[in-house]
């Protein structure tokens, strides 16, 4: 189940136990952002922000790529 934005999304990363979900998304205005999603596999509902950083911009992927590695520990530990 894709992760829910308006925005297109280049990267969406299902971290282990695939309960988060955070994306990388691409803005039509050409900016790049981050937000954090949350699963709970009995519920059904689909994936809900946990995060809330999706109002922060970035000028590339990669920037908003590092923004959410300092912000999420979980992703941090990931490797690459």
């Amino acid at each position: 189940m894709p992760c829910p934005t308006p925005h297109s999304v280049p990267r969406s990363i299902d971290l282990p136990g695939k309960t988060v979900c955070p994306d990388l998304f691409r803005r039509p205005d050409g900016t790049f952002g981050f937000e954090e999603y949350r699963r709970e596999p009995e519920d059904g509902r689909g994936r809900f922000v946990i995060g809330h950083h999706g109002h922060r911009v970035s000028d590339s992927e990669a920037a908003a790529l590092a923004a959410a590695r300092r912000d999420m520990a979980r992703l941090d530990r990931l490797p690459g």
